[in-house]
């Protein structure tokens, strides 16, 4: 079947007594560019359409198949209670069965339904997601990448050559979009970024190859792709159709679901989200290709959205609509693409003084890189975030190390553009010094986040804190308050002082 006759197939499985289970009726129609999802209750059923767009050819039934069945294979592995079986439909005389014998005229995907409130994206509008959510997210995209496959022909997927394929067929395929969806200026300097940075880093594409950072990813991480089943985050849908989409830096899908949040004006989502991602991984250093990533996926969206243009089967409001949002999405794979103004913040304090509490809400409010000293130290050493760490990982060698770390990177990351804020006690001149100095040879504007609190407050948080990556404990006040050095004249400059006690120490934020 080629599918010139598809609405007859369609309409059958609106109906209950095509299914061999019962159904909650009406059956819903969810239609994408590619696909037709049928919504029966219990279960849901997926078939592909007769497309082919070039990254995505599901023109004959033998492609439908096999991508079926890949995307079976694929989702499995991260959403194995979802996925459960490939199934043909046959036909006897006018009529179409599904898991029939004889000749398949099609094939379908059986998955197990779950409510569509729950799927993040419906969350999202119904304003049911949080902070906390995106944390964990965070976390649980950090895990399946850390057990994501890669092996030779995977990071063969990571060279110039190979990863810029991509990016210069979006470019050809919206090329027609240009005085409908995007401007000729927005063309034009979207395309020179992604070029200029194309022919300017082939070595940094060549480390993220040799520190194994392509894997077998997701591909499509947004929120209409991750769901809350059984109480629990769950990651599905993986591009099964173009080894190129899945095959890819982890930054990719990182960028993937960071865009889609900052394209729902949700910026403190996706800050929570990648902070909590690279403290994770510690993948600072991926940070590099993010704003190529993330003007790629708006790009991508914008792409997809305005092939529904072309597209007669579907009604002219909802182009119109359609034109709308690609625009807005062609906007902001530009908007990535111009220059940013990096600064940064160094946190200082005593424990429990709540640097980290403040440090968190000021990324959320400036969309900073935060990079936390306990997570820093802890992965240099090698020992896993919520592992106590031995006296070894705090002699001042290690020290020295961290703060070192810390501040490369920090300068690294400015100078790409990202505030970045640097999450440590700072209680000695000499580490504040040597950031100052180093900022300021490299043109970074730098302030202080000075947090206090009573002693008494400091030490009841400390005997009450609980999961924190933080080894610090009360019985180590008396010691860091003896070592720690006063700021100089020259310091007092760059010092913001908030006391975390006060219920009020918010307002101190809006200076910054």
């Amino acid at each position: 079947m080629t599918q010139t006759n598809i609405s007859t197939p369609i309409e059958q499985m609106q109906q209950s007594g095509f299914y061999p289970h019962s159904v909650v009726e009406p059956i819903e129609l969810v239609q994408t560019h590619v696909s037709y999802v049928f919504l029966t209750g219990d279960y849901a059923y997926k078939l592909k359409k007769a497309v082919n767009f070039g990254f995505l050819d599901f023109s004959t039934l033998d492609r439908r198949q096999h991508f079926l069945t890949e995307e079976i294979r694929l989702n499995s592995a991260i959403a194995p209670e979802l996925y459960l079986e490939v199934l043909p439909i046959t036909q006897a005389g006018d009529k179409y069965i599904l898991g029939g014998v004889g000749e398949a005229v099609e094939y379908v995907l059986k998955m197990r339904q779950f409510p569509q409130e729950n799927l993040f994206i419906n969350l999202f509008t119904a304003g049911k997601l949080d902070i906390e959510q995106m944390e964990e997210l965070g976390k649980i995209v950090a895990q399946f990448h850390s057990q994501a496959e890669t092996n030779e022909h995977i990071r063969s997927f990571g060279t110039v050559a190979k990863i810029r394929e991509a990016f210069d067929e979006n470019y050809q395929q919206t090329e027609k979009y240009i005085g409908i969806a995007q401007t000729q200026q927005q063309f034009d300097e979207t395309k020179t970024y992604t070029d200029k940075f194309f022919a300017e880093k082939e070595a940094l594409f060549q480390a993220r190859i040799e520190n194994n950072q392509i894997k077998e990813c997701h591909g499509d991480l947004h929120l209409k792709n991750i769901c809350l089943w059984q109480n629990k985050i769950q990651l599905f849908d993986r591009i099964e159709f173009n080894e190129p989409f899945r095959f890819v830096d982890v930054m990719y899908d990182v960028a993937f679901a960071v865009m889609d949040l900052e394209a729902r004006d949700r910026q403190d989502f996706a800050n929570a989200f990648l902070n909590t991602y690279l403290e994770q991984t510690g993948d600072w250093l991926g940070l590099q290709l993010l704003y190529l990533y993330l003007s790629r996926q708006a790009y991508v969206r914008a792409k997809v959205t305005s092939f529904l243009l072309d597209d007669p089967g579907i009604p002219d409001t909802v182009k119109q609509e359609a034109a709308k949002t690609a625009a807005d999405y062609y906007q902001q794979a530009w908007a990535y693409t111009q220059n940013q103004e990096g600064k940064i913040i160094l946190m200082s304090g005593l424990s429990g003084a709540g640097k980290t509490t403040v440090a968190k809400e000021i990324a959320r409010l400036i969309n900073a890189i935060h990079l936390r000293s306990d997570a820093v130290r802890k992965h240099i050493a090698g020992i896993p975030l919520n592992e106590k760490g031995g006296q070894e990982i705090y002699s001042e060698e290690m020290n020295q190390k961290t703060y070192g770390k810390m501040l490369e990177l920090g300068i690294l990351l400015a100078n790409i553009g990202f505030p970045v804020i640097l999450d440590a006690k700072y209680d000695r001149v000499a580490l504040r010094h040597q950031a100052i100095a180093t900022a300021r040879d490299n043109s970074i504007p730098l302030k202080i986040v000075n947090c206090t609190a009573p002693i008494e407050v400091l030490r009841d948080r400390l005997d009450k804190r609980s999961g924190d990556i933080s080894d610090a404990t009360a019985d180590l006040l008396s010691s860091q308050q003896a070592k720690a050095e006063d700021f100089t004249e020259e310091e007092k400059a760059y010092v913001t002082t908030i006391d975390t006690s006060k219920l009020d120490w918010q307002q101190a934020l809006l200076d910054l």
